[in-house]
């Protein structure tokens, strides 16, 4: 109940932008007394939002804290169902750990998995994801979408699509590189990782996870990964709002996902195509079984990388590793 309340309040304050919220208004929305609302935005100081108040006028929060808690992330998202059920934890092993229970559970679609730290967060290929404490964003997003399995690949390319958009409202200039890698001046900002839960011809879930490297400074990285990986701050020379980060991926994520099930992959796949660093370049696919040099064609209806090797031959690249 404490949180239902608290979501209705943090909604009113989005809803009002910069203008103030009355203490009658706060009341009638929460069913609560004039008294009552006052305990809540008490509450809401101690967290560390910053409230103005003023007399006749009411209530707007001037600041969030630096936090990606439930509270944050609600307190000015502009979408209707991504982000609306959120389950947030300190720190982790896996946020696509929890989020794969948390299907098995019913969990509805559009539920994040948030933490602040990640000690056994996971790339492609199972490799290992540095997560830092306080510095970026851990998440997994649950979609339930209505598609063949074989189309899931498809919204490991969507997201990535959202999460350039969102780092451009930041002001920076992101790349993608095929599948999932999002680049700042040619170091690595972003990985995302697609799991699916499926029958033979149905989908179940598809758990997308998302880590951004949003404030790490470079010493915070290991010296190996200091010269292949750089973050937002890094990149922008300031400070960032993970916060407001985190919504807007989840504004454009949504967004995208539902052009994509009203129009298909097309539109999708020319915005990817616009953000691809590789296309067009001679490239390097290096996979299990072969290592294949040529030129990067683009991408199919299906998201798979089409290369063009010396001899003339199109190449499809389902899962490699991409050298330029």
């Amino acid at each position: 109940m404490q949180s239902e309340l608290r979501m209705k309040m943090l909604d009113a304050f989005t809803k009002s932008g910069d203008e103030f919220v009355s203490g009658q208004h706060l009341a009638d929305v929460l069913n609560c007394s004039r008294t009552a609302v006052w305990k809540h935005i008490e509450e809401l100081r101690k967290e560390g939002f910053i409230l103005e108040a003023v007399k006749r006028k009411g209530y707007r929060i001037i600041k969030a804290p630096d936090h990606i808690g439930v509270d944050e992330i609600r307190f000015g998202l502009q979408t209707d169902k991504l982000g609306k059920n959120i389950h947030y934890e300190e720190s982790v092993g896996s946020t696509q750990k929890i989020a794969s229970r948390l299907v098995l559970e019913g969990a509805p679609e559009g539920t994040i998995v948030i933490a602040e730290e990640q000690v056994a967060g996971r790339g492609r290929m199972d490799r290992s994801w540095h997560s830092p404490k306080y510095t970026g964003i851990w998440m997994s997003v649950i979609l339930r979408p209505n598609i063949p399995p074989q189309k899931a690949p498809q919204l490991t390319l969507i997201t990535a699509v959202a999460v350039v958009q969102a780092m451009e409202e930041a002001g920076l200039h992101p790349a993608i590189k095929w599948p999932n890698d999002i680049l700042l001046n040619g170091k690595k900002a972003t990985g995302i990782l697609t799991e699916l839960q499926a029958d033979a011809d149905r989908i179940q879930a598809v758990i997308i996870g998302i880590g951004i490297n949003v404030n790490q400074k470079r010493e915070d990285y290991p010296e190996e990964l200091q010269s292949i990986a750089t973050s937002m701050s890094i990149e922008a020379g300031k400070q960032l709002d993970r916060a407001q980060i985190l919504q807007h991926v989840l504004y454009h994520l949504e967004k995208l996902y539902l052009l994509y099930l009203d129009k298909g992959f097309q539109p999708i796949k020319l915005l990817w195509e616009s953000y691809a660093i590789t296309i067009g370049k001679k490239i390097t696919a290096r996979s299990i079984s072969e290592t294949i040099h040529g030129k990067a064609l683009g991408i199919t209806e299906d998201g798979v990388l089409l290369i063009e090797d010396e001899s003339g031959k199109q190449h499809h690249i389902y899962s490699a590793d991409i050298e330029l």
